[in-house]
């Protein structure tokens, strides 16, 4: 699908969900769920040439064969503010596997560990962080968490019933609150947030700045934004993004009001939506297959319902003001140059906001640049916990390499 087909796709998006017609709503909800999500993954073009049968047996095949997601911890629940139940898992250290040692006086209680709280993206899952939680269990105290409505997380509270509203961002920022609370009461904190994961730890700081100043020592923004992502264009031309702009947020209530009607039609439409979701994701043209069908079975499992209630929240997010909280703490800011969703001019906007933060431009990265590009990810993270001194400097933090193959 080309870009300057996402206008008439939003159109059919509207008339579908007024006639009731699955297979146009759900080609529709796919496409207006990847633009809102920036979410990720999928199969070049030309496998749409390919049998249904065919294609369904190589995404099983892949499914079996990649190994992403498997990570499991240590599982916890926290309750927010609201009641919701929000599902976290930490990975605890291994006392063989070099964390450095902390000198104990006589007749002291040893100090808590640094713990570092990773907070996933809309549409994704707290499995999405999965190279960089492979390269770092054992090394360091890790909590990763799924945001309300996404992965074991229950249903957003707030969101249900008669007195439903919308979720905000301030809500995100209270829920890690909780989680803090519940899986790491004590210590230092590193904080990383991807996407809608960063601007929830902006809204934690912006409602708990005492938080921040005494517990927090150093945080990673990755592929974020700080506001104004209303002006984002995905891409498209301004035509194109105008139209999606005029008509996205009554075609997303139409479409979360039909919930099972769009699921039978995204569902039926999968070769579509994989490789729309393989556009907002990815940059590099030979990513891994197996991760490009991990990315897209995360983003499989966000439910439009849940796709439409959070898009408004990112409309109102500014929390430029907030970041001015994390001027005294190393602070790492890296998106992928490519990315479509949170562009990386984003990323320069909340360096400028902290200008002594170290900026990380990708080459050839997209939105999901943790996946695309793990090693550096990876390595960056390192280097961040290291200067906090989560991490001894010299740690092995495990040869993970790019995902995108080259002599594609």
């Amino acid at each position: 699908m080309s870009e300057t087909s996402t206008g008439p796709v939003v159109a059919a998006a509207a008339t579908a969900a007024t006639t009731g017609n699955w297979r146009r709503a759900g080609i529709a909800g796919a496409a207006i769920g990847v633009i809102a999500a920036g979410a990720a993954a999928g199969v070049a073009l030309e496998r749409l040439t390919v049998g249904r049968g065919m294609r369904k047996k190589a995404r099983l095949a892949l499914d079996a064969s990649g190994p992403y997601g498997s990570l499991r911890g240590l599982p916890g629940k926290a309750i927010a503010d609201d009641g919701t139940e929000l599902y976290y898992e930490a990975d605890e250290v291994d006392p063989d596997a070099g964390a450095p040692r902390r000198r104990r006086l006589f007749g002291r209680k040893a100090p808590a560990p640094v713990t570092v709280v990773f907070s996933h993206g809309y549409c994704l899952s707290q499995d999405s962080w999965h190279f960089q939680r492979a390269a770092l269990r054992g090394l360091v105290r890790t909590v990763y968490w799924d945001q309300r409505s996404h992965g074991r997380s229950a249903r957003g509270a707030a969101q249900s019933g008669e007195d439903a509203v919308p979720v905000a961002i301030d809500q995100l920022g209270r829920d890690l609150k909780a989680v803090i609370d519940a899986a790491a009461p004590e210590g230092p904190l590193v904080l990383v947030g991807h996407s809608m994961g960063g601007m929830t730890v902006m809204a934690l700081a912006d409602h708990f700045p005492e938080l921040v100043r005494e517990r927090v020592s150093g945080v990673a923004f990755i592929g974020t934004s700080a506001g104004k992502l209303g002006e984002v264009n995905y891409g498209l031309p301004v035509a194109g993004v105008n139209a999606v702009r005029r008509v996205l947020p009554g075609v997303l209530k139409a479409l979360g009001s039909q919930a099972e009607l769009v699921e039978r039609g995204r569902r039926a439409t999968a070769d579509l939506f994989a490789g729309l979701i393989k556009r907002y994701s990815f940059s590099s043209r030979d990513v891994d297959p197996a991760v490009a069908r991990f990315a897209e079975r995360m983003i499989e499992g966000t439910p439009i319902d849940v796709v439409a209630e959070f898009y408004p929240a990112f409309v109102e997010h500014d929390k430029a003001e907030a970041l001015e909280i994390f001027r005294e703490v190393p602070v790492l800011v890296l998106a992928g140059d490519k990315d479509l969703v949170t562009p990386s001019s984003h990323s320069e906007g909340i360096a400028d906001l902290l200008p002594d933060s170290e900026l990380v431009i990708v080459p050839d990265g997209g939105h999901l640049v943790m996946l695309e590009h793990p090693e550096v990810v990876t390595d960056r993270l390192a280097d961040l916990l290291a200067r906090v001194g989560a991490v001894p400097a010299p740690a092995n933090v495990g040869p993970y390499g790019s995902t995108a193959q080259p002599g594609g």
